[in-house]
């Protein structure tokens, strides 16, 4: 290698497993084609920024992406760097059930991929013709024909490993999932966005599209420093509560409104993870909400307190989509309401009654619902003006 060329992740990890160097860092059999990798979670308390970010800070340093000194130090980005490295790498398989994360000092397990066998060049030209035949076709993805559907089902599972926000769990699904679900999967755990709006009494107040993948506090005042045990790192972005001045209120309701905001300090954590969309309440304030997987339609469900509570389910919505594709169901809900303080839902009184509510709304499946929607559409398009010419002739 010429003086001064960069290592691959392969050669530069290798190194640095066998340097001894970083705690937790070590090979998991004598053969060396399996290592272990420390992946402590930052929200841990005995987390130690200096020991267990050292590895994940290295590689951002080596690749120039950190510069002591000048640039802030950021221990969750450098580790999803290191993460989103391996997982697009064809020299690195993880082997999940080794993995132990649930001990003090957790950890991942990679494979290296030695000396795989060169894939035929067709391959790549496959993968791509596939990505770029679903996204030119005007069908929708029910009606693939079955060499696409085939194919689909091939590179499927290198979409997944090459996607940055997706971790492989090596369980297999015993029912047999469709070309659909299976295809469409890697693309949702990479948007973590979310549309979040906040209303007091029907009034938007507040409308964010939030960009962090560690979600985003709704809260009274700023997540207070010091509490790490209780928040985890203050990476989520954080969102107020406007002041009820605001909007044009009677002087009693705004008084209201008042009060109930002083219940609202730690106020609740939302985020969009691979398999759905979650939310963790830390305020005093009681929280209510409505969505595709609340348990009443027609009374009140309550968020218990410092438990994590999945508000949309990923599978169950590529499964509810692909039926609306096919013509044997409605379009899945995916929008999520909150109410502050007052329950909900409540037949007797309507939303825009409610003094503080917000709605939430994932992205990923706005796009999904478009994406598929736009397609079925031009193949209206398509029959219709087929169906024309036909007639004409």
């Amino acid at each position: 290698m010429e003086e001064g060329a960069k290592l691959h992740l392969k050669e530069w990890l290798v190194a640095q497993i066998d340097s001894g160097r970083y705690e937790g860092l070590s090979w998991e059999d004598e053969d060396k084609t399996m290592f272990r990798i420390p992946w402590k979670h930052a929200a841990k308390k005995d987390y130690k920024q200096t020991e267990d970010a050292a590895l994940f800070k290295a590689w951002a340093v080596y690749k120039g992406k950190y510069r002591e000194g000048r640039d802030k130090a950021d221990p969750t980005m450098w580790k999803t760097r290191l993460r989103c490295a391996l997982n697009k790498s064809t020299d690195f398989q993880e082997v999940p059930e080794r993995n132990q994360l649930d001990i003090t000092e957790p950890y991942k397990v990679y494979r290296i991929q030695h000396d795989a066998p060169a894939k035929p060049a067709e391959t790549s030209q496959t993968k791509d013709q596939v990505i770029n035949q679903v996204k030119r076709s005007p069908r929708s993805p029910t009606c693939l024909d079955k060499q696409v559907r085939q194919d689909l089902q091939t590179v499927s599972q290198d979409l997944m490993r090459e996607h940055m926000y997706c971790e492989i769990t090596g369980k297999k699904n015993t029912n047999e999932t469709p070309a659909l679900i299976t295809f469409v999967s890697p693309f949702l755990v990479s948007d973590f966005r979310m549309q979040v709006m906040l209303l007091y009494q029907g009034q938007i107040v507040m409308k964010v599209t939030t960009r962090s993948p560690d979600g985003c506090f709704i809260l009274q005042g700023h997540v207070p420093l010091g509490n790490e045990r209780i928040y985890g790192p203050c990476t989520a972005q954080q969102l107020s509560f406007p002041s009820p001045a605001s909007v044009s209120l009677p002087p009693s309701m705004a008084e209201a409104m008042n009060r109930l905001l002083c219940h609202l300090e730690r106020g609740v954590l939302l985020w969009v993870a691979p398999d759905g969309l979650f939310i963790k309440r830390f305020c005093q304030g009681r929280v209510y909400w409505s969505g595709p997987t609340a348990q009443h339609t027609d009374r009140p469900n309550k968020l218990e307190r410092e438990k994590t509570f999945r508000l949309l389910d990923v599978p169950i919505f590529l499964r509810a989509l692909q039926m609306f594709l096919q013509g044997k169901g409605p379009a899945p809900p995916y929008e999520i309401e909150l109410c502050f303080g007052e329950e909900y839902p409540d037949p007797n009184v309507p939303k825009n009654r409610k003094l503080i509510m917000a709605k939430v709304v994932p992205l990923f499946a706005v796009e999904l619902l478009q994406r598929f929607n736009l397609e079925e559409t031009e193949q209206k398009q398509l029959d219709l003006t087929s169906k024309t010419e036909s007639e004409k002739m």
